[in-house]
């Protein structure tokens, strides 16, 4: 009996702790929106894009050359993704330094033909193979020269078996001498789509062949010669940014001096760029260079943000005083060349490389994270690259990469840049973070953010987390003037990514978004230009989850937001974006409160992003199993209330009037 009785009370206990919990997840949020008190701006630049070579984020990637090692420079000792057609022949590829193309491309590929009776052939394994597909034109050119001369090259696109060709044609009389050579590979209409082919050159007759600057591209974005692959643009697109942060972070400064960006190095024809090597572990070709980098932002409709190389390495070498006059004066010129009219040095130099137009620019960064430099030199370095600028280009916004505020000669800076990478908990442990800044202090640029859970690109628990910190970014778009995720790209093929929980996945065929993507391009594409103020009663909360180290000290969780939200105005249309994040698997309901003197049509539009599980998500062979859905609600009025589901994140669209 007294057991009965002891079992008796502890469930009472323990229903006495829970069913308040029960009562209060199952209680409406409550979110009241004064329509009439939308003051705060939002700024025009909220929501761009970085970028930077990782992941194979370029060669390999958006930049849609298919030749991998196209000038011979990716490995010292041999001819790597180069190979004879034939492995049992005695005819030899090797590097040769002897025969260069230029002072710029001093590595040749030297192919000895038919030593032993054979004619193989030579081919390019391309980045994962070649992206086959029907009734499609492939561009391509080679710089070449033999010792006998005379011969015919057959150039081709065939299956890796060696089977069939898919596109084949035939460059005539190759010289004794350099000369650049062209040719076009059609496949035919019936061909069935595949990555497994390779690129071939095979020689009609026995001879010493010399190559360099072997390329072939595939149609490309509005069919700009060096050019950008047309699914993943359509993709950036879609998200519509306002703005693209270049050429990096750790791209910019490189491990060393020799290693950074040089822009410099990085323009004018591709014989005259020698690739360097790049941060995360392969080499660059700089065929995606500085104004490759302009033409994609003109492509999107956007505008560069550029970060300038501020004299310090990721391997911590840094130079400051007068050692720093070479490259503020490089960061001026880089700065003409991207601005300036055809009358100035750079502007005339820009012209000479295809654009005559100078493109816009307004903001310009000082480094990259440079809280790394323990040396402190930044706060010297930023104020001597921000008063030569300011002096010549006075108009223009600067970023510094750490510190609020610096005192400068002449003024302050303008914005700083933070970076946050976190898991899901975390962002929205934070997403108030930016709610009680200095609105009269420094404005803020989060130039990387993420929330890293997923591989290669994000899940379901991402998004809601991405989600949710975005809810604070534009709840503050006042003060968070610009920010853009990162990374952006990766190539999901083995060995091809050093970053995991990326935006956007591809391999040698296709392309495709992850949840955190669509999430981005909700935010994006549903944004006013005033803030709305909200309040709100009855948010759920949920446990932090512990770690291992805090759950064996018996620590308690933190309780955080389960919801979150956000709301802006257009006050040219009077559309209402209010955005929602449920990051829990119970769906909530929320009624919604409009105060103000406008009039509200009774039908609405939804866009809902929504996951069975919080580890559901995109993948190169199913990338639409997470994509939002726009559907129209009636009975908007007022008051009224919304049902989110599990875990999602969603815009109601309501139209004032």
């Amino acid at each position: 009996m007294k057991a009965i009785i002891r079992v008796l009370i502890v469930f009472l206990l323990f229903n006495a702790l829970i069913i308040p919990a029960k009562l209060w997840a199952q209680q409406n949020v409550q979110l009241t929106l004064n329509l009439d008190k939308a003051d705060r701006k939002v700024s025009p630049m909220l929501f761009g894009l970085m970028t930077e070579e990782i992941n194979h984020s370029y060669d390999g990637g958006l930049y849609a050359e298919l030749i991998r090692n196209r000038t011979f420079q990716d490995d010292n000792q041999k001819p790597v993704f180069w190979q004879l057609t034939d492995s049992t022949s005695k005819s030899a590829i090797t590097l040769d330094r002897n025969e260069p193309l230029n002072k710029y491309l001093k590595v040749s590929l030297k192919f000895e033909a038919n030593k032993d009776g054979t004619l193989p052939g030579l081919e390019n394994l391309g980045y994962w193979g070649f992206p086959i597909r029907a009734a499609t034109l492939y561009k391509g050119s080679f710089y070449a020269k033999s010792i006998k001369g005379g011969g015919a090259l057959r150039i081709g696109l065939r299956a890796k078996d060696g089977k069939h060709y898919y596109a084949k044609t035939t460059v005539h009389s190759i010289g004794t001498d350099w000369q650049k050579y062209t040719f076009e590979l059609k496949t035919a209409q019936d061909i069935t789509r595949t990555a497994e082919a390779v690129f071939v050159i095979t020689p009609s007759q026995p001879d010493t062949y010399w190559f360099n600057l072997v390329s072939v591209f595939p149609p490309t974005y509005n069919n700009r010669p060096n050019g950008n692959r047309p699914d993943i643009m359509q993709l950036l697109l879609e998200m519509k940014p306002t703005f693209l942060r270049l050429p990096g972070g750790n791209y910019l400064e490189g491990g060393n001096f020799a290693n950074r960006f040089a822009w410099k190095h990085t323009i004018g024809p591709l014989e005259n760029r020698k690739g360097h090597k790049g941060t995360w572990g392969y080499r660059a070709s700089d065929g995606m260079g500085l104004l490759e980098y302009l033409e994609w932002c003109e492509d999107l409709h956007i505008e560069p943000v550029l970060a300038v190389f501020a004299g310090y390495t990721l391997g911590g070498d840094h130079l400051e005083g007068d050692l720093l006059t070479p490259f503020i004066k490089e960061a001026l010129e880089e700065i003409e060349y991207v601005t300036g009219d055809i009358h100035t040095k750079w502007g005339a130099v820009r012209a000479k490389n295809g654009h005559p137009k100078p493109f816009p620019l307004h903001y310009v960064e000082i480094g990259n994270e440079d809280f790394f430099d323990r040396s402190g030199s930044y706060k010297q370095r930023f104020a001597q690259f921000y008063t030569a600028i300011k002096a010549k280009y006075p108009a223009l916004q600067i970023i510094s990469t750490f510190g609020k505020q610096f005192d400068i000669a002449g003024g302050t800076a303008e914005i700083e840049d933070e970076h946050y990478y976190r898991n899901a908990e975390q962002m929205e442990a934070d997403a108030t973070h930016y709610d009680n800044y200095d609105r009269n202090g420094t404005k803020v640029f989060v130039g990387e953010w993420a929330t890293r859970e997923g591989s290669p690109t994000t899940n379901f628990n991402a998004a809601l987390g991405d989600a949710a910190w975005m809810t604070g970014m534009e709840r503050n778009a006042d003060i968070v003037v610009m920010s853009c995720y990162a990374p952006l790209f990766v190539n999901v093929n083995p060995g091809g990514m050093q970053w995991e929980s990326d935006l956007i996945g591809y391999n040698t065929l296709n392309s495709y978004g992850s949840p955190s993507y669509y999430a981005q391009k909700m935010f994006n594409t549903y944004l006013g230009n005033r803030v709305v103020p909200i309040e709100a009663k009855g948010v759920p909360l949920k446990a932090q989850t512990l770690s291992k180290k805090d759950s064996i000290a018996g620590k308690t969780p933190n309780q955080i937001p389960a919801v979150f939200y956000v709301a802006t105005k257009d006050t040219a249309s009077g559309a209402v974006f209010l955005k929602l994040v449920n990051t829990i698997g119970k769906s909530q309901k929320v009624s919604i409160q409009l105060e103000g003197k406008a009039k509200i049509n009774n039908t609405a539009k939804t866009v809902v992003l929504k996951a069975n599980s919080p580890l559901d998500t995109n993948s190169i062979d199913d990338p639409l199993n997470i994509v939002p859905v726009e559907k129209e609600i009636k009975g908007i009025k007022k008051n009224f209330t919304y049902t989110m589901p599990p875990y999602s994140i969603q815009v109601v669209q309501i139209q004032t009037r």
